[in-house]
């Protein structure tokens, strides 16, 4: 399964840039986190008990979960979306799509019997019902009151409503927050998206507590670095940087957009961390714009997309709407 970010496929098939990669394939915050420097104790002993509880407190108080919400951290969202479909025994499963590809994937190498259906309404009766809120690649949104009505529809069979929070810190409206308590729901949440600090490998489960629970016995003791303890303390914590970021990516977006409409695409869908558009020659375009040294995400199945990250300031912008002016 390809994923934006994979610079080495990129240079096997356009070649190494002379003046380097704008890597807009990614929904990565180009604006990261200012992190201190580590502590040296972070990289050299275990990580501490006490320290992992400091962090899970700093989850619960930035994404709005109460304080008694069960919530493990793993090494990323995507170690969670790997390892869920693995603790229910095979079950009817249907995702709300088109959307990020491994929630079908996992589920069905899992052996569970997977749909994907097109809206909430759609499910029928099922057991596991999987939204990515806000979705990717389209930017739909899910009210969290007809998630929470969704959860009740399940409940009675023992369902479980798995909602995928890659890229809600963008979008804190729509957060399911704290609405979670401890059973039926299982929300996932993506800490390096939103800071910029994707390679810090840190992401957050947060919900029913039987699931929860089986998730940390299968990540096992330790199962995030010293060195992301640290740094999801320090940026989840710190309220003035996330309300002034999500400002900052807001005014961004409307950039992108005017930079990709001026191209001739139509805007079709997207958060303030990229935007998806259609245009004719999508495919075209993304090659050429390959041949620039500007990584876009394409898609095999609709080739008539691309998905375009926020370029990282002026220079950037200036690149991307240069490279666009070349390419169409």
């Amino acid at each position: 399964m390809r994923h934006g970010g994979d610079l080495a496929n990129a240079e096997a098939e356009y070649g190494r840039p002379a003046n380097g990669w704008l890597d807009l394939s990614t929904g990565v915050n180009p604006y990261s986190y200012p992190l201190a420097a580590f502590s040296d104790t972070s990289l050299t002993r275990l990580p501490q008990k006490a320290d992992v509880e400091e962090l899970l407190a700093a989850a619960r108080q930035a994404y709005g979960w109460s304080p008694d919400v069960p919530v493990v951290a793993g090494p990323g969202s995507q170690a969670m979306i790997q390892l869920l479909p693995y603790l229910r025994y095979r079950k009817k499963v249907a995702v709300i799509g088109p959307t990020y590809g491994e929630h079908v994937y996992v589920w069905a190498r899992a052996g569970h019997e997977v749909r994907e259906v097109r809206a909430v309404r759609a499910v029928g009766e099922t057991d596991v019902v999987v939204v990515v809120n806000p979705n990717n690649p389209t930017g739909r949104l899910s009210s969290p009151k007809g998630l929470a009505r969704l959860a009740s529809e399940l409940a009675p069979r023992e369902g479980l409503l798995v909602i995928d929070e890659a890229f809600a810190d963008v979008a804190p409206d729509i957060a399911y927050g704290g609405r979670l308590n401890g059973s039926g729901v299982v929300v996932l949440r993506s800490f390096g998206k939103f800071f910029g600090l994707p390679g810090i490998r840190l992401g957050f489960a947060a919900g029913d507590e039987e699931m929860i629970s089986e998730l940390a016995a299968e990540l096992g003791p330790w199962p995030v670095s010293g060195p992301a303890i640290e740094a999801g303390r320090a940026a989840l914590a710190d309220v003035a940087w996330i309300s002034s970021m999500r400002l900052r990516l807001s005014v961004e977006a409307l950039k992108l957009d005017e930079a990709l409409t001026d191209a001739g695409f139509a805007i079709i869908g997207g958060t303030d961390l990229f935007r998806t558009a259609r245009h004719d020659r999508a495919t075209e375009i993304h090659a050429a714009l390959a041949r620039q040294g500007v990584w876009t995400r394409a898609f095999e199945e609709h080739a008539d997309q691309i998905r375009v990250g926020i370029p990282g300031g002026d220079e950037a912008f200036a690149r991307l709407t240069a490279a666009l002016r070349e390419a169409v």
